[in-house]
């Protein structure tokens, strides 16, 4: 019997950035709705869960996962590992794929393409190598970056997530969930999930107002759809450049940068 996979994205509405970004719409939807069913297409996974906090200004989200009847945990606030490890136990999960609500594009063949390379699969399903400790497809320097930001997938066992939660102990570690793992490279085996062709630079993550203008015209490029691929935007971005100049000045986060808000 295959190991109990289920996705967790995260959300919450008191972005730093963009407030109440995971709600705005995006083609009569809200971002939430769009990341959610996009990444409940991934074959790889048994449940889907959102993992949002305790505070009241996130009571909307969970308002918004009972009316469409997606399960709904509540954890804390800025420290993410934690709220992911208790999401996980809570759902009985045995491997966690960490999805975030900025990531209206997210596709399943690329969730499915880094859980197989996590247990060792290649990509037509066979077994080459035992199961890594960790998997990404987005890792920060020295690894390289292939895809676009905003197809974020990272994968981990229940066991290692709950030794992440025991001894991570820097606040980058607990807010951002995963860099313990690949900040120790000699102690874990991490599988860095690269495509074939490096399109790292293209931004389709939403963190700012820019991001947002351009991730709603690429859903009105393929009105009345939810299922269209990452590889049908790449074929956009040849046709029309121009439209990704639009949030091309945003500059992307460091991953070690923690909410200032926290105490």
């Amino acid at each position: 019997m295959s190991p109990r996979t289920i996705g967790i994205i995260q959300a919450r509405l008191n972005a730093s950035r963009l407030p109440g970004k995971v709600l705005k719409d995006i083609a009569g939807e809200p971002m939430l709705v769009r990341v959610f069913e996009r990444t409940s297409q991934s074959t790889s996974l048994d449940g889907v869960l959102v993992a949002t906090t305790i505070d009241p200004s996130d009571d909307a989200i969970q308002t918004l996962c009972y009316q469409r009847g997606y399960p709904c945990f509540r954890g804390d606030i800025f420290d993410v590992l934690d709220r992911y490890y208790r999401a996980a136990s809570d759902i009985q999960a045995e491997i966690i794929v960490r999805i975030t609500a900025d990531c209206p594009v997210i596709d399943p063949v690329v969730i499915d393409r880094t859980v197989n390379s996590f247990l060792g699969f290649d990509n037509k399903g066979i077994p080459i190598t035992e199961q890594y400790d960790f998997a990404a497809n987005r890792l920060p320097p020295p690894w390289s970056r292939t895809y676009p930001i905003g197809l974020d997938t990272e994968v981990v066992s229940y066991q290692n997530l709950e030794l992440a939660w025991r001894q991570a102990d820097q606040k980058h570690q607990r807010e951002h969930v995963m860099p313990f793992f690949y900040e120790q490279p000699d102690r874990f085996r991490i599988c860095h999930v690269k495509y074939k062709h490096d399109y790292g630079w293209l931004r389709w993550t939403v963190d700012t107002p820019a991001d947002l203008e351009l991730l709603r015209m690429i859903y009105a490029r393929f009105p009345d759809r939810d299922n269209f691929s990452w590889l049908e935007i790449i074929d956009l971005y040849r046709k029309e450049p121009e439209l990704f100049q639009i949030n091309a000045e945003v500059k992307a986060k460091d991953y070690r940068q923690v909410d200032h808000r926290q105490t």
